[in-house]
């Protein structure tokens, strides 16, 4: 079964802007225009789309979505290689979150302590630390 782009997005879940960008990044081919009519897409781009989607709901970048796209079955080492860099990068960015957050709860904590009307203890404080930077 051949797809106009339009009932490809739909079936994909998806618009047609983001059909023509994953064409641009090549993650899916661009099929030749006919003479007369519209570009048909093979059924088989759906599940190449949900595959996408899927992929970057995991937190994986369209670039890196290229490149599993590339590897087939027999590369599964390799694979599995992406999967456990992309969990040590997340796992990295909530150690930087959660360090974040507890610089903010400390700002936090510091205006509660301190309810003075003429100053802000939470600006002092990031002023005092941007001083302390430069």
């Amino acid at each position: 079964m051949k797809l106009t782009i339009g009932k490809l997005a739909k079936q994909a879940n998806v618009t047609i802007e983001t059909i023509r960008y994953y064409q641009r990044k090549g993650l899916i081919n661009e099929p030749t225009k006919p003479a007369i009519g519209y570009r048909l897409y093979p059924s088989e781009a759906i599940a190449r789309i949900q595959f996408i989607k899927r992929a970057q709901q995991s937190g994986f970048t369209l670039k890196e979505i290229l490149e599993l796209l590339s590897l087939d079955g027999e590369h599964c080492a390799d694979i599995q290689k992406m999967a456990e860099q992309k969990r040590q990068q997340i796992d990295d960015q909530l150690k930087d979150l959660t360090a974040l957050r507890n610089v903010l709860d400390s700002l936090v904590k510091g205006c509660q302590q301190d309810q003075s009307s003429q100053h802000c203890s939470l600006i002092d404080a990031l002023s005092n630390q941007e001083d302390a930077q430069s």
